[in-house]
């Protein structure tokens, strides 16, 4: 017994938009991670460098985390207000454009 989709889903004009941001985002952490790797693999003492009290792997590996969640935090403003803005249009034409 099937009782169809819980929500109506409507063309998404935002959506290149967000794959781009997306794409972005992706290789701006792909190129900060990909440097904590370099670093591991290439020179490893490096990552026992003192940084106030911590080394180095410490601060890096909770600075990817942070970034991981500045990233995700954005991408979600980002996206909701683009999909707003240009996803307004289709929600007037279907409503007879009585609403703004």
């Amino acid at each position: 017994m099937s009782h169809g989709p819980a929500t109506e889903w409507k063309k998404d004009n935002s959506a290149s938009v967000k794959s781009r941001l997306g794409l972005i985002m992706f290789v701006v952490y792909t190129l900060v991670y990909a440097g904590f790797v370099v670093i591991n693999v290439f020179n490893p003492s490096i990552m026992g460098t003192d940084i106030g009290s911590l080394n180095l792997a410490i601060v890096y590996g909770f600075g990817l985390i942070i970034l991981a969640l500045i990233l995700a935090v954005t991408y979600n403003q980002y996206c909701t207000e683009s999909e707003k803005k240009l996803n307004k249009d289709d929600e007037n034409v279907s409503n007879g454009g009585d609403k703004v």
